[in-house]
């Protein structure tokens, strides 16, 4: 039924809720997957060496973070048989990253958890998975934590 399944993952312990039931489906569908985690490479806004050290600093954390976490994906699902692609991504909101890696791969289903942040915190940090949902043409499968 699918045959190619993105799962974008930021570390977290719903990421890796995603992570699992993706297995699950890639499983029992053959399907591949793409475990995806995006950076924004360009968070600061200024000018000047302090500026270039600060995003230099900030890209290397970013990235350790990142690989950290796409890691951890590929263990989970090499540990139920699933073999799994990872991708490093970048956007300047992480919602245009999984945009564009789900137009690159080719995708035909999203797998990605929801932290299910309500009130004042949603509307802070905003919801990643309801603006991909906003977006996306292709089915998209939310685990709650």
């Amino acid at each position: 039924m699918f045959k190619h399944i993105l799962v974008p993952i930021d570390g977290s312990p719903t990421a890796m809720l995603a992570v699992s039931k993706a297995a699950e489906l890639a499983k029992a569908f053959g399907s591949l997957v793409t475990a995806l985690y995006v950076i924004d490479p360009y968070p600061f806004t200024g000018v000047g060496a302090d500026f270039a050290y600060g995003q230099s600093q900030y890209l290397s954390a970013a990235t350790a973070e990142a690989n950290t976490a796409l890691d951890a994906a590929k263990r989970a699902m090499q540990a139920v048989g699933v073999t799994v692609e990872t991708v490093l991504g970048e956007g300047h909101a992480v919602h245009e990253g999984i945009v564009r890696a789900l137009e690159n791969t080719g995708a035909d289903l999203v797998v990605m958890g929801s932290h299910g942040r309500r009130g004042l915190e949603k509307l802070m940090l905003g919801s990643v998975t309801q603006r991909v949902l906003g977006v996306v043409h292709v089915p998209v499968l939310v685990v709650r934590s």
